[in-house]
């Protein structure tokens, strides 16, 4: 009755994962029971995982806001952020967090997954299968939430940093205890590697993570710990089970995305997991995903990843003069993803990988070989800078038009800012175009606070061991 009891449990789990509950030991009735392997490995397909980035979005150089949504407007975490206003009380203005509690709740699911499958009835492959595949994912939201509440990692105070809570069992009502930024990144390469030799290159969905994806993860964990020869490694072998690049000029000459040659999700080659900001039809309302002045003018004027997919003309989303832009092709039309991984992440990442060896021809040769594939006329190949700094500038340039939305571009900058040479001081000169308020330059440093979240407030009164990973007050 035991095992019967947990896999009711299973299949229930999203409805309250900070609630308190009693359980009974009799299946409710219309409750879905799980009881085979073959259910444990269904449950880890989950097509509408989303991250909502709303508390964290203008903390980056590459988004923007309408004028009217600051302007005299009550203060917000959007317009603290967006005016990298250090003095605000950011703990009372985040009162509960969607990132926060969706990115735990799917964590809930993946150890619900893991804890109990081995004691369900089938194949021992496929119990091994649901359990490799739970960890991988597990290992994903974790690094999701210590990018975003931590500091970014580095080797210098990693072991000291205050991280986020390590969740490694399924359990409704626990207090766990704060790691550090080093122990977060243990626990997350140790389910990598765990899962990787179980995996698949070609799984039943496109909603279970395949080897390519687990290895570009592992990758990405690798060259945010600055362990470039392991990233380097990481990479290849992830590109050696799907290293495809989707021609966006052969696509723009046959039309782009109109109806004949719509490009829906499961058809996107490049991607390598789906997940979302909000959800599966986000793109649908990216006018509230502007970019900002400066990303616009890094694309210039043929590239197409802006040219196929970006408006700068309508006034109900932008304030026309202000060259700003924003997304303007719906997800039935072009999939574009924003939050999990794809192929040309990996490629770039190997770009950077060799730049951080001084392999500058080599990390050309990538980025030249995006650039076929994105850029439509003009100059296309460019030629291999004198330096590493140059070189690397111009693969984070890429990475910021090429990884458009979702988390990439704020990480980026916190994992960046942790060495002088690419850290960077954003400067924001604001209004633009309105001119009855004046115009004021703010300017968000490397080494900002800001960059890291606070702990939503629900939760800092749930768990009152848990501590702030900055020099905020907790309102308590």
């Amino acid at each position: 009755m035991k095992r019967y009891f947990k896999a009711i449990l299973a299949a229930g789990l999203l409805m309250g994962t900070f609630s308190c509950k009693k359980f009974i030991d009799i299946a409710p009735k219309g409750a879905m029971v799980i009881e085979k392997a073959d259910d444990y490995y269904k449950l880890v397909s989950y097509p509408n995982r989303a991250y909502v980035i709303n508390n964290f979005q203008y903390l980056m150089d590459d988004q923007w806001m309408k004028e009217s949504n600051v302007i005299g407007i009550t203060p917000n975490i959007n317009t603290v952020h967006f005016t990298f206003d250090e003095t605000a009380d950011r703990v009372s203005m985040v009162s509960s967090s969607n990132f926060y509690d969706r990115a735990y709740v799917y964590i809930n699911r993946w150890n619900s997954i893991i804890s109990l499958v081995d004691f369900s009835e089938g194949d021992d492959r496929i119990k091994q299968l649901a359990k490799a595949e739970a960890k991988v994912l597990r290992a994903f939201d974790h690094f999701l939430l210590v990018n975003v509440y931590a500091r970014a990692y580095n080797p210098e105070t990693a072991a000291t940093d205050g991280g986020i809570c390590i969740m490694d069992k399924y359990d409704l009502e626990s207090q766990p205890k704060k790691s550090s930024v080093e122990e977060v990144y243990k626990f997350i390469q140790k389910d990598i590697d765990e899962a990787l030799p179980y995996l698949e290159d070609k799984p039943s969905d496109v909603y279970h993570p395949s080897l390519a994806f687990a290895w570009a993860l592992k990758a990405k964990v690798h060259l945010f710990k600055r362990e470039v020869a392991e990233a380097k490694a990481a990479c290849l072998k992830s590109l050696s089970y799907n290293d495809q690049i989707f021609d966006l000029v052969n696509y723009s000459k046959l039309g782009g995305p109109t109806a004949a040659n719509a490009l829906p999700a499961p058809n996107n080659p490049e991607v390598l997991s789906y997940m979302y900001m909000t959800g599966y039809n986000e793109m649908n309302f990216a006018w509230s995903y502007i970019i900002s002045p400066e990303l616009r003018a890094l694309f210039g004027n043929n590239d197409a990843r802006f040219n196929l997919f970006f408006n700068t003309t309508n006034t109900s989303f932008l304030d026309i003069g202000s060259n700003t832009a924003y997304y303007n092709v719906v997800y039935t039309r072009f999939f574009y993803p924003t939050v999990g991984l794809r192929t040309t992440e990996v490629h770039l990442m190997l770009a950077e990988c060799y730049a951080r060896e001084n392999d500058l021809s080599s990390a050309m040769t990538i980025v030249n070989k995006l650039r076929e594939k994105r850029i439509l006329s003009g100059t296309v190949t460019l030629p291999v800078p004198a330096t590493r700094k140059e070189t690397m500038e111009l693969i984070i340039n890429e990475r910021r038009k090429e990884l458009l939305f979702g988390v990439n571009r704020f990480f980026d900058l916190k994992r960046l800012n942790t060495e002088p040479e690419y850290a960077k001081t954003i400067v924001r000169t604001f209004p633009l175009v309105n001119k009855t308020v004046p115009q004021k330059t703010y300017t968000l440093q490397p080494n900002s606070r800001l960059y890291i979240l606070p702990f939503p407030m629900n939760i800092l009164k749930k768990n009152p061991g848990l501590t702030l990973n900055t020099d905020e007050r907790i309102p308590l």
